[in-house]
């Protein structure tokens, strides 16, 4: 019986989808005389009605802007290009505890600047990281399967 639930756990871990295990976000930004970011999951689905936070240069321990992404996951905002905002300024989107935080590098230039595309696509972990974030999963799986089918005799009362 122990060898049947190691098994079906290793079959429940391989058959899960990709797409159900991705939990990260992506923010893609254009810039114009305003900057227009679009935040999306990791498969491509929008953050609709995101919590949008951004912080200018001058200040960045207090919000600048609040706002909600539509339901096209796009949220834009003008940012302030005097002398002490000049610089990155971070976005920060998160929903149900999923997101991701960018900086968008604003000049004085920008006000004139032709449109820039720019991504931070959240996928910064290494492949030394997702290894070890594998084993770890794996690891959850086998000691749960282990777990419950350990017999009666062996728990303690």
């Amino acid at each position: 019986m122990n060898k049947l639930y190691f098994i079906l756990s290793l079959l429940v871990l391989t058959t899960v989808p990709k797409q159900v295990l991705a939990h990260g976000a992506n923010i893609e930004y254009r810039e114009t005389s305003a900057i227009n970011i679009q935040a999306k999951y990791d498969d491509g689905t929008p953050m609709a009605n995101a919590q949008v936070v951004i912080y200018a240069p001058s200040d960045r321990t207090t919000p600048w802007l609040k706002g909600t992404t539509d339901q096209s996951g796009n949220f834009t905002f003008v940012p302030d290009t005097n002398a002490e905002n000049i610089g990155n300024w971070d976005v920060k989107v998160r929903q149900s505890g999923h997101g991701d935080i960018t900086s968008i590098p604003v000049s004085k230039e920008a006000e004139n600047a032709a449109i820039t595309q720019l991504s931070s696509d959240g996928s910064d972990y290494t492949s030394a990281q997702k290894a070890v974030m594998a084993a770890a999963g794996v690891w959850g799986f086998i000691g749960t399967a282990l777990f419950f089918s350990r017999s009666k005799s062996s728990k303690l009362d």
